[in-house]
């Protein structure tokens, strides 16, 4: 299928499937965060999904290649974003297992019914007021700071909406690690999994993957470190297995 690319937009590949994205490099295109959760989170066949901030669709996108999950969500609040995303969905052949919906992640326990899903995802903004930030009205602006939605907002939506027993995925930054545990447990969100992510085996850790369940029993596995770069350009290859290299 040919779909119409709009002004500065271009398609990417996915090396998944065929699949590819549509993104517009003058607002924002996915990082390597995204791709890391994708392949760091878990769906059982028939699986419910939804994804918080969902930005061009690239998760659910992601996760609807690797896995037999039934349904994908993608919440998103800048619009721009959310009919790219719609249209990669249309692009790739998707309609039937991913919706993509417009709305504000602090509503979304308005949006969509409490216990409805059996695992969410997020990569939410990182950076907290005004940490580095020159146009709050950017498109990349709302995607890196707590602009629109904190921490603790995902936390409390997503308490609301996963079923008891159901996963949370989410990717941050290690230096708000106990805070994320904190809020997670102030939610009955229970740290289950974790795993810091290094860009080189001598460098210290610049992202942490975490899996917590609702209502779980406390007990975290720590997973060993992932490393990016075996050397600068070179990936190490749990890095090309997770892109599909």
């Amino acid at each position: 299928m040919t779909i119409d690319l709009k002004e500065n937009e271009r398609l990417d590949d996915l090396q998944r499937n065929g699949y590819q994205i549509i993104q517009n490099p003058e607002k924002f295109c996915f990082g390597m965060d995204a791709v890391l959760l994708s392949g760091f989170a878990r769906a059982k066949k028939g699986d419910v999904l939804l994804d918080l901030g969902t930005g061009t669709g690239i998760i659910p996108i992601l996760m609807a290649a690797k896995t037999e999950c039934a349904h994908l969500t993608g919440l998103e609040i800048q619009e721009e974003s959310a009919d790219m995303a719609r249209r990669s969905v249309v692009l790739n052949g998707l309609s039937d297992r991913i919706d993509i919906i417009a709305g504000d992640i602090k509503e979304a326990d308005k949006i969509f019914p409490s216990a409805s899903f059996d695992g969410i995802t997020c990569n939410p903004p990182y950076m907290v007021e005004q940490h580095g930030l020159t146009n709050p009205d950017a498109p990349k602006a709302i995607a890196r700071h707590e602009i629109y939605c904190t921490l603790e907002d995902v936390v409390r939506v997503t308490a609301k909406l996963l079923k008891p027993g159901g996963h949370f995925f989410l990717v941050h930054r290690p230096f708000r690690l106990a805070e994320i545990m904190t809020t997670l447990s102030q939610y009955k969100l229970e740290p289950k999994r974790m795993q810091l992510v290094y860009p080189f085996v001598d460098k210290e850790p610049n992202m942490v993957l975490l899996e917590a369940v609702r209502g779980g029993r406390s007990r975290l596995a720590v997973e060993k470190p992932l490393i990016i770069y075996r050397e600068p350009g070179v990936y190490m290859p749990e890095i090309y297995e997770i892109y599909g290299y």
